[in-house]
């Protein structure tokens, strides 16, 4: 299982990998804070401005949405073995803030 700092790299890599998943983030401002709980857990967060995404371990002041799952789902979801939304209508991800933000995620981190 990956730790956070692996999870952090890992979505940077996936950005430069992937050019169009970048370009989708064109006109978006927003932040996310993740809180993966779970051994190997931790937090961090993705601020996007301009097009440009920042991605970094730790904590993000006033979040314009935050994301609680464990680490074990967060690596299933990200590699596509579960279901985001299926993971939230069953309670195993929750979701504060702006809701509108958060269905914009799979273009971040899906």
């Amino acid at each position: 299982m990956s730790d956070i700092g692996g999870i952090v790299a890992g979505i940077k890599e996936k950005m430069k990998a992937e050019p169009d998943r970048v370009a989708k983030l064109a006109g978006l401002t927003a932040t996310y804070q993740f809180n993966l709980s779970g051994e190997g857990g931790g937090g961090f967060y993705v601020s996007i401005a301009d097009g440009v995404a920042t991605i970094e371990e730790g904590t993000i002041d006033s979040p314009k949405c935050t994301v609680s799952v464990s680490l074990d789902n967060f690596t299933k979801i990200t590699e596509g073995k579960l279901n985001p939304t299926a993971a939230f209508m069953s309670g195993q991800l929750k979701v504060s803030g702006d809701m509108s933000l958060a269905m914009k995620l799979q273009s971040i981190i899906g």
